[in-house]
């Protein structure tokens, strides 16, 4: 079959490998209908997450039709249509039981990786490198699916894949950054970052009731689609003084209540002192990741707000303005998405029409193609926004 597989720093192919097997009586194999390249694959694509292996198989948003079902899989059958979250669950440890889906106790089979980059292991991932289990991802012909009768989705006629498609990881992601700010009807929502991530956060901070939100980025078409959607919006690139100051300005002195940094650890900020520094270190290999807009989001809060962090870091950060949380009384809160706790009631929003997800979509090719339209999606290039390929 073919898949996009990775081959060093830079370097994604579209290679002929082995269709998978079922290898668990809880498994199923799904042809792929969908996948996406995801901004989260930009780093490994860069060379920001650690672990990865020459020939591992990208993707871990996708879905498909299930062709094959393990003997144990009652949930199941060849026939159905899913969508497959990004985190792969056991659904009967501990965390899986809370909920706390991301960080399955069970899934991961290269735990002791995790172990030594987080202390524990967390859930193991679709195509996200030997740091999160291993997993063949789903820019590919045909997918393993692991642990089947927990995570998949079954989408119903009369939604298309388009539509389903991010349900699987954007769409959740940028639902519980969302939520994980506890948004109140007066709320100011400044979010940095108008990626594929950003846009749902932006959707979800107005749809969980925000009073205004406040858009960060620098490419005039993401800034157009935040707008298009209701936020303010400000390019970094042509403003004076700082974010903080400019955000306080526009909102007669009451800055921002809740602040989310949809962007993570390859920030592209230019003209501060301590992104250069960030940008120096990283290619050097004297640090890993670039937390500009971290420190930024900390320091625009308003005393009591939250801090929503679903942009992706990998090692460790530094100049993190800690004493301002603290003193501010900042809460903080992260981590990889809990799809399945926000799946379904989603998807119920797709059906009702209260939100068509493929809004996202610029670009649509197939997996042959997929090599040349990471470049463009990493390098912004042809007005791209988010990429949907086939095989």
């Amino acid at each position: 079959m073919k898949a996009l597989c990775w081959h060093g720093k830079g370097d994604i192919r579209c290679d002929s490998v082995p269709d998978p097997q079922i290898e668990d009586d809880r498994d199923v194999i799904i042809k792929m209908s969908a996948c996406a390249i995801c901004g989260s694959d930009l780093h490994l694509m860069d060379g920001y997450i650690p672990f990865m292996e020459k020939g591992d198989i990208l993707g871990h948003e996708f879905m498909g039709e299930v062709v094959e079902v393990g003997r144990g899989n009652t949930k199941l059958k060849v026939g159905d249509r899913v969508v497959v979250p990004f985190t792969i669950c056991c659904g009967e440890c501990s965390q899986c039981l809370k909920g706390n889906w991301s960080v399955c106790e069970r899934s991961n089979r290269k735990a002791e990786n995790a172990t030594k980059a987080f202390g524990y292991p967390t859930a193991g991932l679709f195509g996200y490198s030997h740091l999160t289990g291993a997993y063949a991802g789903g820019q590919a012909e045909y997918v393993r699916v692991p642990y089947a009768d927990v995570s998949p989705i079954i989408i119903p006629n009369g939604i298309s894949d388009e539509q389903a498609l991010f349900l699987g990881d954007i769409f959740p992601t940028g639902w519980m950054a969302a939520a994980n700010c506890e948004i109140e009807p007066t709320d100011i929502v400044a979010i940095w970052g108008c990626g594929p991530v950003g846009q749902f956060c932006i959707k979800s901070a107005f749809m969980q009731g925000a009073a205004r939100v406040i858009a960060i980025d620098n490419v005039p078409e993401r800034l157009a689609l935040a707008a298009a959607a209701g936020a303010v919006i400000i390019n970094f690139d042509e403003i004076d003084g700082t974010i903080p100051d400019h955000i306080k300005d526009m909102t007669a002195g009451h800055g921002a209540d809740k602040c989310i940094d949809a962007v993570g650890a390859e920030s592209h900020a230019t003209a501060s002192f301590d992104a250069i520094i960030d940008k120096v270190k990283a290619a050097t290999l004297l640090g890993t990741d670039r937390p500009h807009v971290l420190r930024t989001a900390i320091m625009a809060c308003r005393p009591g707000g939250i801090v929503s962090v679903p942009g992706v870091y990998g090692g460790f950060l530094d100049k993190i303005p800690f004493g301002a949380a603290m003193n501010k009384g900042l809460t903080i809160r992260t981590g990889q998405t809990h799809v399945n706790r926000y799946s379904l009631d989603l998807l119920r929003r797709i059906e009702e029409g209260e939100i068509d997800p493929s809004f996202i979509i610029t670009h649509r090719a197939t997996l042959d193609q997929g090599p040349e339209l990471y470049e463009t999606f990493r390098d912004k290039k042809d007005n791209c926004i988010k990429v949907v390929l086939t095989a």
